[in-house]
């Protein structure tokens, strides 16, 4: 196992003009070669070959949970030496309603704490604030590989070159890096690219089968999905806004954010779910005002993760959206929330579930037969391999009871 010498890379570190990338090479640490000879050739996303230990026994993972949660599934989380992400022990979300009392959520927990609170106790690479790796706690945590996920919150990855220089610098302390890219990564991009995310990781642990059977199960869903869906007429497919309620957005004056017709969350609503996306413009979690969203008047709306939780009831009570009452999915009670998603910038491995309550939310006749609450214990303890009380523990904590409430 390599034991990288840090003091020197981290004078390095100092002259950092930007936090994730160096602005000339750095000099390599020093390493002690590893004990383990065995390796395998692992190509990565970059379609680079990356010489990977055969028995990876400590992995950084630098990722919105993803790839932790992937872990999870195939029984190797407890490989996890360090993470990108932020991990809250708990959260709670508090909406003030016109109706005088607060709309108060609690115990919402990220899906990876919850099925394994030991990670809320591994080392954080962005202890400060995203997109600033901290490589000297990188390169102390000693890590067999590095395996990152370009796309999530916890690195600035829109800037290419940047991106490229983080990996460089990584690369620069000796340990081998696995680079995967999200969705989000892509220009009009679909969702196949996950597969080779699961394979990828799969593979590192070696358990590629298991990987890409996990891989059939999820897309199997889309599958279904999109075959009950794939013959509506046009003149029949409902209006979706993907809408992000965000105070940021507000204090900048516009509703919430939204995501145009190039990104992964319109691929969900027109590719898959075939219903129409409701913001026809490019881009992602861009701002609109409230004329831009009263203009748009859809059918149905999905209140996406946005710089927190965001109920149904906060776009019906919150005082501070009284001014979109008049929207047609306002007055006919066409709101649903998504799951409780923090640090989430990309699609998760659960994005199934998204696709369900789009589908049922769009179709309900097409999707009389599912329901969606008692769908996700069935996902949960298919993809987690956990039993009922624990599927049923984290629908609660990802605030999705609102469906067995409401008979969704």
């Amino acid at each position: 196992m390599a034991k990288l010498i840090v003091f020197t890379f981290l004078i390095i570190l100092i002259s950092l003009p930007f936090a994730g990338c160096l602005s000339e090479k750095a000099t390599l640490p020093a390493t002690v070669p590893s004990t383990n000879d065995e390796s395998s050739n692992i190509t990565d996303m970059r379609g680079i070959q990356v010489k990977v230990p055969k028995n990876v026994t400590r992995a950084a993972v630098i990722s919105d949970g993803f790839v932790e949660c992937m872990m999870i599934s195939l029984g190797v989380q407890d490989t996890i030496v360090s993470v990108g992400t932020t991990i809250t022990t708990n959260s709670t979300c508090v909406i003030p309603s016109v109706k005088g009392e607060n709309i108060t959520y609690e115990n919402g927990q990220n899906t990876m704490l919850y099925l394994d609170p030991s990670l809320n106790n591994t080392i954080r690479l962005t202890p400060q604030q995203y997109n600033v790796i901290s490589y000297e706690t990188l390169a102390s945590s000693n890590p067999d590989v590095i395996i990152l996920r370009v796309g999530d919150c916890s690195v600035g990855w829109d800037n290419r070159d940047t991106m490229n220089k983080t990996i460089e610098t990584m690369e620069a302390l000796g340990v081998p890096v696995i680079v995967l890219y999200s969705p989000t990564y892509y220009s009009n991009s679909d969702l196949s690219s996950i597969r080779e995310e699961m394979r990828i990781i799969g593979q590192i642990f070696g358990k590629e089968k298991d990987a890409l059977e996990l891989a059939d199960y999820i897309q199997s869903t889309e599958k279904m999905i999109s075959d009950r869906t794939k013959d509506i007429p046009e003149a029949s497919k409902p209006t979706v806004l993907y809408f992000g309620l965000s105070p940021n957005a507000r204090k900048a004056g516009g509703s919430g954010h939204s995501w145009g017709v190039d990104t992964p969350e319109s691929y969900t609503i027109e590719g898959i779910v075939h219903a129409k996306n409701a913001y026809r413009d490019t881009g992602t979690s861009k701002i609109l005002n409230t004329e831009q969203v009263l203009t748009m008047n859809p059918d149905i709306i999905l209140l996406a993760t946005s710089w927190g939780y965001h109920p149904a009831r906060e776009l019906y009570e919150a005082p501070y959206y009284q001014n979109l009452k008049e929207l047609s999915a306002i007055k006919n009670k066409k709101v649903y929330s998504m799951p409780w998603t923090p640090s989430n910038c990309a699609r998760r491995l659960e994005y199934p579930i998204d696709l369900m309550i789009t589908a049922k939310a769009c179709y309900p006749e097409k999707f009389q037969d599912i329901k969606v609450h008692e769908w996700v214990l069935d996902f949960y303890k298919h993809v987690y391999h956990v039993d009922d009380e624990t599927a049923r523990g984290l629908r609660s904590v990802q605030w999705l009871d609102w469906m067995e409430e409401e008979d969704f």
